[in-house]
């Protein structure tokens, strides 16, 4: 469809998609965001290293912002940028290095400014019509810096060229897809868990809602809690990987070694935390702390090779490694020749099981606000990537045995549908 295209902005990854005229299939192309990649990392670098005074950062986007952060980079690594919406950091500036600040506004219009490019280059026009995502709530409890939210993402879009600006609720869109299959009335619980956060809500769907723009009335409740994909990493590697590194473990007293460094290290923002030469320093005096001094050694060959992100990076494979079946033997040789961890699925269980416990309560807990029994429910909608995980999935499906499992695209159902409504919607324009 001429100019139109449809944004999810997400608070981990972000897509774009394309509605196409009526009756085209299909129905919505997704941009290639990065090759291969019909979705980004909502991650910007502002890279200052070697720049003269008077030169602007070069910005780096999605994989390459991390890559360049990753790699030590001099320069500022922004992500969940979608988190300052609805704050007063929104028109706050932030350093990003060599003296030079940026506001955050302007890192949210940044992001989406590259993203429309692409989408423009993809389509062959300027696209002056956008559909974007939105949460049920940007802000809990608080509709004035929820509209505040709203409107400042609002503003990012209009900064970056796009003139006719809607939006649609997330789990909406979500929905959608399936929505387009039934013929009768529904209440479907959506689940979208990604790598931040694990987001409910309970949606009406049906034949007499499909045409309908405004679907705020089918949201019947919405809940959420902050455990998703990355504090499973970092369980499955305080479990499984740094053990052999000294966590948890005895020094010559019977005392256990301090653990803060271990949880900086299975924390991905805080990993070059512990890089810096003040911390360095401190780990390299606890040398007495610890019985066994080659965990101490591999400690510190974490540190001074800068490893923690290839650690963590060596937990998702290993997680993702035994939801797909079987058990994972993690390499660690980087950090000493024939080492190894084993990890099966006992083992990732007992590391993350009380977390899934948390996200099948916060499931549950969203029905209790809506009044409504888990028998009502007529389907269970997964979306988001961590829901790749089957342990994750079954724990929520036990609570709802009455419900049909559906699956969208893990990582892009969410723009798809989106894009779905931003076909319907501008074709009634």
């Amino acid at each position: 469809m001429s100019a139109v295209c449809a944004i999810d902005f997400g608070t981990s990854n972000s897509a774009i998609a394309l509605p196409t005229a009526a009756g085209a299939k299909p129905a919505v192309q997704l941009v290639e965001l990065e090759p291969g990649q019909r979705t980004m990392p909502t991650a910007v670098f502002y890279a200052v290293e070697g720049l003269a005074a008077h030169e602007e950062p070069q910005r780096y986007f999605g994989r390459a912002a991390v890559a360049a952060y990753v790699e030590g980079i001099e320069g500022r690594l922004m992500r969940s940028m979608k988190s300052i919406l609805g704050s007063t950091l929104a028109s706050q500036a932030t350093e990003v290095g060599g003296g030079r600040s940026v506001r955050y506004l302007d890192v949210v219009s940044g992001y989406l400014r590259h993203l429309k490019t692409l989408a423009e280059r993809q389509a062959g026009q300027v696209l002056t019509c956008a559909v974007l995502g939105r949460p049920v709530f940007f802000v809990d409890d608080d509709p004035v810096r929820d509209a505040a939210a709203q409107a400042a993402l609002t503003q990012a879009a209009h900064d970056v060229g796009f003139t006719d600006i809607s939006f649609q609720y997330e789990p909406i869109a979500a929905a959608l897809d399936y929505e387009a299959q039934v013929d009768r009335e529904q209440l479907v619980l959506v689940a979208d868990i990604g790598g931040g956060t694990s987001d409910f809500s309970l949606v009406r769907i049906g034949p007499a809602q499909r045409e309908r723009v405004d679907r705020l009335g089918d949201i019947l409740a919405n809940h959420g809690v902050h455990i998703a994909g990355t504090d499973f990493d970092r369980q499955v590697e305080l479990a499984s990987i740094l053990p052999t590194c000294g966590y948890r473990a005895l020094g010559p007293t019977g005392r256990e070694v301090p653990s803060r460094a271990y949880f900086d290290l299975a924390t991905w923002h805080l990993i070059n935390t512990v890089y810096a030469p003040a911390r360095v320093a401190e780990l390299k005096r606890m040398k007495t702390f610890y019985a066994d001094p080659q965990q101490h050694a591999r400690l510190m060959a974490v540190i001074t090779g800068h490893l923690g992100h290839g650690l963590i990076a060596r937990a998702e494979a290993a997680k993702i490694a035994v939801a797909e079946g079987g058990e994972a033997v993690i390499d660690l040789s980087l950090l000493e020749a024939g080492l190894r961890a084993a990890v099966d699925e006992a083992g990732v269980m007992g590391a993350v099981g009380a977390d899934l416990e948390r996200i099948a309560a916060a499931a549950q807990q969203t029905l209790r606000q809506a009044g409504v029994a888990a028998d009502r429910v007529d389907a269970l909608y997964f979306t988001g990537g961590s829901t790749g995980l089957k342990p994750l999935t079954d724990r929520i499906a036990a609570c709802f045995p009455a419900a049909k499992l559906m699956r969208g695209d893990r990582f892009a159902s969410v723009a798809q549908g989106l894009g779905l409504h931003a076909r319907r919607a501008f074709a009634q324009a």
